[in-house]
């Protein structure tokens, strides 16, 4: 009996997964159509139609519980993937449900710390938190110490894994179709994702990236990190240190204690380009409820779910990757980038060319934009989506990390700017013995008394040009003037000439087998006629149109 009702509630639960998807496909078809836009088809109404469509998706997996909620938290970093109105939708997406029961809480805490739960004097009853996956309860141990518990709903591991598995079948599905999985691994998508939330739900897991995470700033005395406590924690039970703060987006509350936002805005800066340049580990997700300030002024990291990597390969390239953007070499960093790895040997390079050089010209040209790197963020969200290639994901959790730090620091300070405050950590690896400082700061030097005078700047110019022909990345527009009207003109002569002859043609034509035995056969002429009159009327008012026009563009230059 047990196992029957087991087996309705997977099929009830597939049938539920399955029907969203199809409404979903539906949805994409109708979209696609031109005719299905009653005032016209305009890239304005499909953009409004898709944030609609956004919207729904998001609220659908909401419904479908834990598993899809992580999916598309997930997929809001995939802008390779899904279209920029979907992401933008998918970040905002909130993991909040009712929490479950306190006698659940016990019981979970009770089985999975054993006689350790003997340590815990006193442990509130209402959550401070309730999400999908878990729900946090502050604590008292026996030693006085304040604590937060992050208990694992119960049965969540049972669902996840079906859930999960209907992914790979519907991954399957859709890869399958030729328009849809064009340019993109669905199925290695889904496998992705399974093994990023089965990670999630091993807290041990998360407890590691903690300590590793606190590890890092040992000595900052700027950035507070909750310590774990290993021995009331588990796979289903995770125990930090209580560590209260001030939401950072309080800003009333923090000018209130005496706390420089714009300070704080450093910090947070600095504290998230030490982890990506210097430590090579990262906060994935440093949305501001999983920020918050104490009353000292430090900076305070919730939540290590979701923490990124940058590879060895990418830090061992990281010096030249930033010497060639100061030297705004394109092509040099191009090249960098793909021994990375961060782009396809085989990829169209034209495009990506063209986009690194805007970004170049984007970043590194003063005065310097507050909102910069959500642009670059946007652009390679542009970039990726649709195209042929795949930018490796933890290059677009670094972007979204930095874009989402980017916005924390301007709602505490509008004059923040993320560029300015990473000179002092790029400086380093561009003199460092690795990468060559004396030629990047003789070229620096030439390319600064280049600039003197135009004369001595021409050769550089051109030499870049020449090289962008080369490439195939420079398209050249030749505007032939007055050539190009007298061109046009002689064209529709010769057209508007050919169809009155054989209109004349025509007319003889039906004249002459008016006055035979068959006179009935005079209409024929006249029906071939009819095209190519309608086509003599449309050239008439063209050849007016451009007189017309001529005549305005003459008055203009004799006055």
């Amino acid at each position: 009996m047990i196992f029957l009702i087991s087996q309705c509630q997977k099929l009830q639960r597939a049938f539920r997964i399955w029907k969203t998807l199809l409404i979903l496909l539906l949805f994409l078809w109708f979209d696609s159509r031109k005719w299905t836009y009653l005032k016209g088809y305009n890239f304005k109404r499909r953009e409004k139609r898709q944030i609609a469509r956004a919207k729904w998706i998001t609220k659908e997996l909401v419904d479908l519980g834990s598993a899809f909620i992580k999916l598309g938290q997930l997929l809001s970093a995939r802008a390779d993937v899904i279209p920029s109105s979907w992401v933008n939708e998918l970040t905002s997406l909130q993991d909040r449900v009712p929490p479950f029961e306190f006698k659940k809480v016990q019981e979970i805490l009770s089985f999975e710390l054993g006689s350790s739960y003997e340590k815990i004097i006193n442990i509130d009853s209402n959550p401070i938190g309730s999400a999908s996956l878990a729900q946090v309860h502050k604590a008292k141990l026996i030693n006085n110490e304040n604590v937060i518990f992050k208990v694992q709903r119960p049965g969540i591991e049972k669902f996840f894994r079906l859930d999960l598995d209907v992914m790979n079948q519907v991954a399957r599905l859709v890869q399958k179709n030729k328009n849809l999985s064009q340019g993109k691994d669905w199925i290695g998508i889904a496998k992705e994702c399974k093994r990023v939330l089965l990670r999630e739900l091993d807290f041990r897991i998360e407890a590691q990236y903690a300590a590793r995470f606190k590890q890092q700033f040992l000595d900052d005395s700027e950035i507070l990190i909750p310590s774990v406590f290993w021995d009331l924690s588990s796979s289903k039970v995770l125990c930090l240190e209580y560590m209260p703060g001030i939401k950072i987006n309080d800003i009333k509350t923090l000018k209130n204690n005496g706390i420089d936002t714009s300070s704080i805005a450093k910090i947070g800066a600095t504290s998230y380009l030490k982890q990506l340049v210097n430590y090579g580990f990262f906060h994935a997700d440093p949305h501001p409820g999983n920020l918050a300030v104490s009353k000292g002024g430090s900076l305070i990291y919730y939540d290590f779910g979701m923490m990124g990597f940058v590879s060895e390969r990418i830090r061992g390239r990281l010096n030249s990757m930033i010497k060639a953007a100061a030297l705004r070499d394109v092509s040099g960093l191009v090249k960098e980038l793909q021994i990375a790895g961060l782009l396809e040997e085989d990829i169209e390079i034209g495009p990506v060319r063209r986009l690194i050089r805007i970004m170049l010209n984007e970043a590194l040209t003063p005065p310097f934009d507050s909102q910069i790197i959500e642009k670059l963020s946007g652009d390679l969200s542009e970039l990726a989506f649709g195209k042929p290639f795949r930018i490796p994901i933890e290059l677009i959790f670094i972007f979204r990390a930095l874009s989402t730090f980017e916005g924390v620091g301007r709602y505490l300070d509008p004059e923040f700017n993320l560029i300015a405050i990473a000179k002092p950590f790029l400086l380093p690896l561009m003199t460092s013995k690795n990468s060559e400082s004396n030629d990047l700061l003789n070229e620096l030097g030439r390319q600064v008394t280049e600039i003197g005078t135009k004369a001595v700047g021409l050769p550089k110019r051109l030499d870049e040009n020449l090289e962008r022909l080369e490439q195939g990345d420079l398209q050249l527009q030749v505007r032939m003037g007055e050539s190009d009207r007298q061109f046009r003109r002689m064209i529709n002569a010769q057209q508007t000439l050919g169809n009155s002859v054989l209109l004349g043609s025509l007319a003889i034509s039906s004249a002459l087998l008016a006055s035979t035995n068959r006179p009935f056969l005079f209409f024929i002429p006249i029906i071939l006629g009819f095209p190519i009159s309608i086509s003599w009327i449309k050239l008439q008012f063209k050849m007016r149109s451009e007189a017309r026009l001529d005549n305005f563009q003459g008055r203009r230059s004799s006055n």
